[in-house]
């Protein structure tokens, strides 16, 4: 390989994974600020759990909550398909959103109109899905646990 070649290589190597870190961060961010103000406007801190029965009242709880998380994810897959249409990396909303949410669910359904250059950012994507559905269900069975208590 030339010299050439590699330094831009290392280039696009170093633009993606740039790139990456900040939209990691910017994902990290939007979903704290969600559970956050899930928690507030849903009364989930311990203290005002601790009255509450497990009943059909806690089933309504739960199911604005996961209305609410997927609404949450949905906008984050939104995000990452701006971005991908920002860059030029798919040309039509539809299908950065179909990608985005691919990748995003860990389904990993790859698209050949995808440019290349940044396909990085895609398995990124995926690794963030995933770490940020994680952290939803776990905040779910935390309320659930608090409603049991």
């Amino acid at each position: 390989m030339s010299d050439e070649r590699f330094d831009a290589t290392a280039g696009e190597l170093a633009l993606q994974l740039g790139t990456s870190f900040v939209l990691v961060a910017l994902m990290i961010v939007i979903h704290s600020i969600g559970l956050i103000e899930m928690s507030r406007r849903l009364h989930l801190k311990q203290e005002e759990l601790e009255g509450r029965n497990f009943d059909y009242s806690a089933v309504m709880l739960m199911a604005g909550l996961g209305s609410l998380l997927v609404t949450l994810h949905i906008i984050e897959i939104v995000i990452f398909a701006l971005f991908y249409l920002s860059i030029g990396a798919l040309t039509s909303l539809e299908s950065a959103l179909y990608y985005s949410a691919t990748a995003y669910s860990t389904l990993g359904a790859a698209t050949p109109f995808f440019a290349q250059e940044w396909r990085l950012v895609g398995a990124v994507e995926a690794l963030m899905g995933f770490i940020l559905i994680g952290w939803s269900t776990a905040f779910m069975v935390s309320t659930v646990d608090r409603l049991r208590g």
